[in-house]
């Protein structure tokens, strides 16, 4: 009898086990996109750009393009052609190393330079419709195509650097990025599954926001959803972080702009 209630007990907890972990975990560290635990309505959103509530910044994107600003007056299609569809290998490799500046660089961060020294035109704020709308558009064009992490060896320190950000505990919740978006990634908190966390579409356009936003933006929510301090808005943390999600995403499509709830 006793025996039978221990293989009870034991029958009892692998199926509770079972029940609550993680999706994906039986079948191995499978790389699993958002995408895929958003409903019907609002994939259709991210598969059809004509219903996408990101069309808008990518038209703004668009005609950034072509625009002349700046005191040189030129556009970005002065060097690039009419569209930036020459340059979408090179975009799904950011964050890249920039030997001009010594340091890895998202690719905000390079139209922001591109603005400087080409247009000699003022800068964007990170979050504001002109610079998301642009940093878009050039991102649209490597849809479909593999993140692919620049292999510059100069490149592994903060590579690293992000790793060791991504599994510190932060806040005064003690909690690090990879307790979600690693250890429990398919359970449910508040209704809602927990993703893996892969950033493969930004700068993305979020419901819960009403409009597009940056990695960066993302990254801040989750810090303050875990009661930390956020690092200034140019401290390499970001940069470093962004190349550990870039190196944990290999492979995975880019769907920039994407759509989240």
């Amino acid at each position: 009898m006793t025996r039978l209630l221990c293989l009870a007990l034991c029958l009892a907890l692998w199926l509770a086990l079972w029940l609550v972990l993680p999706l994906g975990w039986a079948a191995g560290p499978q790389k699993r996109s958002g995408f895929a635990d958003m409903s019907p309505a609002t994939q259709a959103l991210q598969l059809d750009d004509t219903l996408s509530p990101a069309a808008l910044w990518l038209a703004d994107g668009q005609a950034r393009w072509l625009a002349s600003d700046g005191i040189s007056q030129k556009a970005c299609a002065t060097c690039h052609g009419p569209t930036p569809a020459n340059l979408r290998t090179q975009v799904a490799q950011y964050p890249r190393w920039d030997a001009a500046s010594g340091r890895a660089i998202t690719l905000g961060q390079r139209i922001a330079s591109c603005r400087s020294r080409h247009q000699e035109a003022a800068p964007w704020s990170l979050e504001s419709e002109a610079a998301l709308g642009l940093e878009a558009y050039v991102a649209r064009k490597s849809r479909g195509l593999a993140m692919t992490p620049d292999p510059h060896p100069a490149l592994v320190a903060p590579r690293e650097q992000g790793r060791a950000l991504f599994h510190q505990r932060l806040g005064q919740l003690d909690l690090s990025c990879a307790q979600c978006h690693d250890e429990r990634a398919g359970l449910r908190l508040g209704g809602s599954t927990i993703p893996q966390g892969h950033a493969t579409g930004y700068p993305i356009y979020r419901l819960q926001w009403q409009a597009m936003g940056s990695l960066q933006r993302r990254l801040r929510n989750c810090l303050a959803g875990v009661r930390a301090q956020a690092w200034p808005a140019d401290a390499p943390e970001w940069v470093a972080l962004e190349l550990y999600l870039q190196h944990r995403a290999a492979g995975m499509p880019i769907e920039t702009p994407a759509v989240r709830p």
